[in-house]
């Protein structure tokens, strides 16, 4: 099984990278090929919507990061995705390379329906926020995030097998528990 892991927190040592880490080496033991991706450290320029690649089925701007990902995840069985919670919603670099990536993850009919290209992947969702729970998921802030990032997914045909939420990480860093989820979701896979 072939996991790609995308780290969208800019902080190396901070809960998001905790939690990956943890779901890493749990997939490793379990003989799991993974790939982890800093998205924080990609080079990807930003889509211009010209919407050419609906049609040409590739991006017109010049190669860069958000092609290597794609081909990541055209590879891939299951994808991990981390995201700290900003402003209720993914963070922009991650958000960036969804959108240069959009002709790899879904397609079109000739009546502008969409097709999901990755029909049958499973996925599971990470995202930490530092409003405190529950209060972070009443307030739509993990949630959000959470939120967006199952909305490209489904038109994408992934199916997310898990999400896991913490708030609270300014006042104190992610609990063992909820790193133990994190490794829990991967034992499952």
């Amino acid at each position: 099984m072939n996991v790609l892991i995308l780290n969208a927190s800019p902080r190396p040592k901070g809960n998001i990278s905790r939690m990956l880490d943890a779901m890493e080496e749990e997939a490793a033991r379990a003989g799991m090929q993974v790939t982890s991706v800093r998205v924080s450290g990609l080079r990807v320029r930003p889509c211009t919507g010209c919407m050419a690649c609906r049609t040409k089925r590739a991006c017109v701007l010049p190669e860069d990061d958000a092609q290597r990902v794609l081909r990541l995840i055209q590879a891939c069985d299951v994808l991990v995705i981390g995201a700290p919670c900003y402003w209720g919603n993914m963070p922009g670099e991650l958000k960036v390379l969804f959108d240069r990536m959009v002709y790899g993850m879904m397609g079109e009919s000739t009546r502008g329906i969409p097709q999901p290209l990755h029909r049958g992947k499973r996925a599971i969702l990470v995202s930490v926020g530092t409003t405190p729970y529950p209060f972070n998921i009443l307030f739509h802030q993990t949630r959000g995030v959470i939120r967006a990032l199952k909305e490209i997914l489904k038109w994408s045909g992934f199916k997310v097998l898990a999400t896991i939420e913490a708030g609270g990480t300014k006042q104190h860093p992610v609990r063992e528990k909820t790193v133990e989820r994190c490794r829990k979701a991967v034992r499952k896979l």
